[in-house]
């Protein structure tokens, strides 16, 4: 579960990468009904945030590294990016943006890319926390990472965030699905997971990475409205036992995010 009094290690923010900005946020309002405004504004070189019924639920900018496709980045919580990028590096994973501040004293943050490769970020607080709505429809309720090496990832994830680990067997022995919770809260506190895939099923380059997952209270209906405003599917939507109906779809650029409608009600 997702929320909003962050701590330590848990899910806080999520930004989107897009080559186009205004493309992007239209998409995101017909799927999910998000608003879109500028980040403070103001000119803030096309940083604009979503929000649902008024309250913040992660934002678009512009493409800013050499490179670099289109995608969601997931922010995690820390009360020392500092602190949090020399355990990165201690661990073997890169800085690919040193701490640096953000907006007019909202707070800190560092970009960073995991041994195998999976990019994500942190965020240090000042006075603006982080997301204000979660685990509902339109809103971010989990986080999961595709890797190539899941052992060595939960190795390198505990190492700096200090995440507990529980695995579980995937339907059919296609293997385990790793539940990762924040260090020393409950398993009502688990924020995501992560899965063991292979190269050639990572897309281009074969690259690992995260992706969130958005709460819907009609999966299908949803992915109807994401495949017809240029957007595509890429799995389902099928029904998971104990967890939902899901889809994996893609953003007119590409980026990639999880649909799911959970067992029960939102």
């Amino acid at each position: 579960m997702i929320t909003t009094d962050f701590v330590p290690g848990s899910p806080c923010w999520l930004d989107l990468g897009a080559p186009d900005v205004e493309v992007a946020t239209a998409f995101y309002r017909a799927v999910f009904g998000w608003q879109a405004e500028p980040h403070g504004g103001g000119d803030t070189g096309g940083y604009t945030l979503f929000r649902l019924d008024g309250k913040a639920v992660g934002a678009v900018g512009p493409l800013t590294e050499d490179g670099a496709r289109s995608a969601w980045t997931v922010y995690f919580h820390t009360r020392d990016a500092d602190a949090t990028v020399q355990a990165v590096e201690r661990a073997g994973g890169t800085v690919r943006v040193a701490p640096v501040g953000a907006g007019a004293g909202d707070g800190r943050f560092a970009q960073l890319t995991d041994p195998q490769g999976a990019e994500f970020a942190v965020w240090e607080p000042a006075w603006y926390p982080g997301i204000e709505a979660a685990d509902g429809t339109g809103s971010l309720v989990w986080t999961e990472l595709y890797t190539t090496d899941p052992a060595a990832a939960q190795t390198f994830y505990k190492s700096v965030f200090g995440w507990s680990t529980q695995d579980m067997p995937l339907p059919g022995g296609s293997g385990t699905y790793t539940l990762l919770t924040p260090a020393g809260c409950g398993e009502e506190r688990m924020h995501g997971g992560l899965m063991g895939v292979p190269a050639d099923l990572l897309g281009p380059g074969g690259k690992p990475y995260w992706h969130p997952v958005f709460g819907s209270r009609d999966c299908d209906a949803t992915v109807g409205l994401a495949t017809g405003n240029g957007g595509s599917l890429s799995m389902g939507p099928e029904t998971a036992e104990g967890v939902g109906r899901l889809a994996v779809c893609t953003d007119p650029s590409g980026a990639e995010f999880v649909v799911l409608t959970p067992e029960g009600t939102l």
